[in-house]
């Protein structure tokens, strides 16, 4: 019975571990940002509202823009654009990546073009947008996709090229066709650099995102951001900012999610 008992409570021992482990970093999450709003509520009370509102006057200005729509319509419009865009350059930049990637002439053909657009930012062609797309929504996705399309494809080709040549001979040793080689060895390997590029691309977006709603757009966080300059509301400010820094938070975290959910057999890491 003794040895039964020890049995049990050695196999409940990872999970006892794996919950701790899980609170104990909740709990640092918690202090963390429970210092920050110390911080920043010390450093408020010495300065100007219009320099530094407090955590209570952020707090006051967000159930403002709550209670009259502004803020949802704000989230709504931004997470609209941003979720369309990032899903047209993932789209187009994973199959651009693996093509350039396996096949040196088509890489060779496209690489200026790569290399010279993307360190043009996307707040360039803001102008040109509007002029070629209108001022709706087509051009504040179009901006959103060119921040990403680079950055997807880019590290799609990174995982093509790392992909180990003995495992390609090895597969064709044993009959693979091109096809197959795609299929089995490439993209499976290449999943973790895709994912890495979707991430990081989804981050530009939030960054492109605010720069085309300030320029032409009337809702949306970047405008709400705008509005509250032009009205000198420095807590409208940091709401919206607020309110980016949470969005792209849910957005990775839902991304982390389904990556894991639908991709746990590649071992991306998230």
């Amino acid at each position: 019975m003794t040895e039964i008992v020890q049995v049990t409570s050695t196999k409940l021992n990872p999970l006892r571990l794996s919950m701790s482990s899980g609170l104990n970093r909740i709990g640092l999450a918690a202090l963390s940002i429970l210092c920050g709003l110390f911080l920043w509520n010390i450093a408020s009370q010495h300065t100007s509202p219009l320099f530094l509102p407090s955590p209570a006057a952020t707090l006051q200005a967000a159930k403002e823009l709550m209670e009259d729509g502004t803020l949802v319509h704000a989230l709504l419009a931004s997470s609209a654009r941003i979720a369309s865009g990032w899903a047209l350059g993932v789209v187009v930049g994973i199959p651009l990546g693996i093509v350039m990637g396996r096949f040196a002439p088509f890489r060779q053909f496209l690489d200026p073009y790569i290399e010279f657009f993307r360190f043009i930012p996307p707040i360039a062609f803001v102008t040109l947008a509007v002029i070629w797309l209108g001022p709706g929504e087509a051009a504040k996705v179009a901006l959103i996709f060119y921040t990403s399309v680079f950055i997807v494809t880019l590290n799609t080709i990174a995982g093509v090229q790392a992909v180990n040549p003995l495992r390609l001979r090895a597969a064709a040793s044993l009959g693979a066709g091109p096809v197959q080689l795609l299929t089995t060895v490439i993209v499976p390997s290449t999943v973790p650099f895709m994912v890495t590029g979707a991430r990081i691309a989804m981050g530009n977006s939030f960054l492109t995102v605010v720069s085309a709603e300030i320029v032409s757009a009337d809702n949306g966080l970047g405008a709400l951001i705008w509005t509250a300059r032009n009205f000198a509301r420095t807590e409208w400010v940091f709401v919206g900012i607020a309110a980016l820094g949470m969005l792209g938070y849910v957005f990775d975290r839902v991304l982390r999610i389904v990556v894991a959910l639908l991709l746990r057999r590649y071992q991306p890491t998230t």
